[in-house]
């Protein structure tokens, strides 16, 4: 059934939505490799992607192998010290134990080292975002609070899904009058409560009409208004070159803003907020929904999936940089590795609990989507 939802556009978009993804991972691992290379951490392999290698060139200089994998998801970066395959914690013991003390071993560094090369990962993220951000009020302009005529999010079940109106369509008139501000088209349907109106809109250029006939609005927006059951897209406004630095760190502390308040209400109402959770499928579809609305606001998504990115990692959960991050700090305070046993009792509870959750929003999203969530379309 879900192979029946996803549409060839449908896959131009996951493809765009992986290319992002994996392009942010990347770039989280180039952060641990260049804060550990610039430590004297010996980099045996950064790889762009996973599998099976297809291309490879080893640096003569420092002896890193380079290489590109056939699947191009992701991508890591394998240094001297962190064989992946055994603890945090293990893998220090070890190090301590047979007495080898190369320079180029990420165990042989300070904890401070350690720490740093372990949390650049995250904090890589954290600029990636700020940089996005400036990238996209260069070129497409600083978001503003003011509406535009594009449509956003549909209700389901409203007069405009109803109508066949899409997110990214966009409203060029209304009974033949010519709507040039988001503020007008607002004005125009809040005023027309009951009253059909012919609503001229344009979709990948070519234009469109339906006849729309707006209900009671929400009690928040006021039940003697009328409403066709959509979001607009806010409008965006050019600023000059060196404006854009001050409009895209704005733009980063509202996006930073709006991740930390999600965080903090799921943390203390998770049971009302837990079905709005998005794990990497309901991501894709959130992803499909809004490269419809232009390459503008999709690159301010992309910074808010980059600094999601970095505070999960830094989550003191296993197999992440904050799981290992964690044990280090711990070492600096007993000024003493921890017990392998007692970091493998906290791993094991951890990684179950982290699998559940992955596999609960995992189901999530599948059933919204066999309900009528919508696929990428």
């Amino acid at each position: 059934m879900l192979l029946g939802l996803i549409t060839l556009a449908s896959v131009g978009k996951i493809l765009i939505f992986l290319l992002t993804l994996s392009i942010l991972v990347v770039l989280h691992e180039y952060g641990h490799f260049i804060v550990a290379r610039r430590n004297g951490v010996r980099v045996n392999e950064f790889a762009v992607g996973m599998g099976p290698k297809v291309y490879g060139w080893t640096s003569p200089r420092s002896g890193t192998l380079y290489s590109l994998r056939a699947l191009p998801i992701g991508g890591y970066c394998a240094m001297e010290g962190e064989d992946n395959k055994t603890s945090e914690a293990e893998q220090r013991r070890e190090f301590l134990e047979t007495g080898v003390r190369t320079d180029g071993n990420f165990q042989s560094k300070s904890t401070g080292k350690r720490l740093a090369i372990v949390v650049a990962g995250p904090i890589a993220n954290f600029i990636l975002a700020y940089l996005i951000l400036l990238v996209a009020v260069l070129a497409f302009g600083q978001m503003t609070p003011n509406a535009g005529t594009t449509i956003g999010p549909i209700t389901d079940g409203s007069p405009a899904m109803k109508a066949g109106l899409q997110p990214g369509d966009k409203i060029v008139s209304i009974d033949g009058k010519a709507i040039p501000t988001g503020n007008a088209m607002i004005e125009t349907i809040h005023g027309s409560l009951g009253k059909p109106l012919a609503i001229v809109y344009t979709r990948a250029g070519s234009p469109a009409t339906a006849t729309i006939t707006p209900a009671a609005c929400p009690a928040a927006v006021g039940s003697d208004k009328g409403c066709i059951g959509f979001s607009p897209v806010s409008s965006f406004e050019r600023v000059g070159f060196f404006q854009a630095f001050a409009a895209a760190g704005g733009e980063y502390v509202d996006v930073v803003d709006q991740e930390v308040s999600s965080l903090i209400a799921i943390a203390t109402h998770f049971t009302q907020y837990v079905g709005q959770i998005r794990g990497p499928i309901g991501m894709g579809q959130t992803a499909g929904t809004i490269q419809d609305l232009g390459w503008g606001v999709y690159f301010r998504f992309a910074a808010l999936i980059s600094i999601a990115l970095g505070v999960f990692n830094l989550l003191p959960l296993p197999a992440l940089d904050g799981g290992r991050a964690a044990f280090i700090v711990a070492e600096m305070l007993r000024r003493k590795p921890v017990d392998p046993e007692h970091e493998a009792f906290v791993h094991i509870a951890g990684f179950a609990a982290l699998m559940i959750l992955m596999l609960v929003i995992a189901a999530h999203d599948i059933l919204r989507i066999v309900n009528g969530g919508g696929a990428l379309n």
